[in-house]
């Protein structure tokens, strides 16, 4: 029994550096009313903490924001945590077609992370970094595509279960 497991996060330099700036930006806007947070009334204190607050609220996001991806016998597993707090599952019997391609993830879905396609309705993409993603489709129309960074792994795992799509 092969199995495929992957584990992606947002680890751009890009994304960091946004986050980093963020942070130093909204930490000195706060220090810089540091007076109104000592002796101001509580309204002022939230207004003055809320940009600082909203900032690490992001930072914690990003820090916990992971895709995980898992193929084996059964089926293909996917989580994009913490928008799906367990795996949601596709058995091999309900995929059409799987296939591991090349995509514009600007073009295709407007960015990274769970997009779905406005102009093709039945298409949802889960992606964390990069331009290579499995590409599944379902026997219900719709097409998922989750992004990759093992494709070889990945290449020689859906190989050793081809013949499960071939049995419909």
């Amino acid at each position: 029994m092969k199995v495929f497991t992957e584990q992606q996060k947002f680890t751009q330099p890009l994304v960091i550096i946004a986050l980093s700036i963020a942070l130093l930006v909204s930490l000195f806007l706060t220090f810089k009313d540091w007076n109104i947070i000592v002796t101001g009334n509580l309204s002022d204190k939230f207004k003055t903490l809320s940009g600082l607050l909203i900032v690490l609220l992001v930072i914690a996001l990003f820090i916990n924001l992971k895709l995980k991806t898992r193929i084996d016998e059964r089926g293909i597993y996917y989580q994009f945590f913490p928008a799906h707090i367990a795996f949601k599952f596709i058995d091999w019997k309900d995929i059409s077609s799987c296939t591991i391609r090349k995509y514009d993830p600007i073009s295709e879905y407007g960015g990274w992370g769970i997009k779905i396609n406005l102009f093709k309705n039945k298409e949802t993409a889960f992606t964390t970094k990069g331009t290579i993603g499995l590409q599944l489709e379902l026997t219900n129309g719709k097409k998922i595509l989750i992004g990759t960074q093992k494709k070889e792994a990945l290449q020689r795992t859906l190989e050793s279960y081809q013949h499960k799509l071939l049995k419909q």
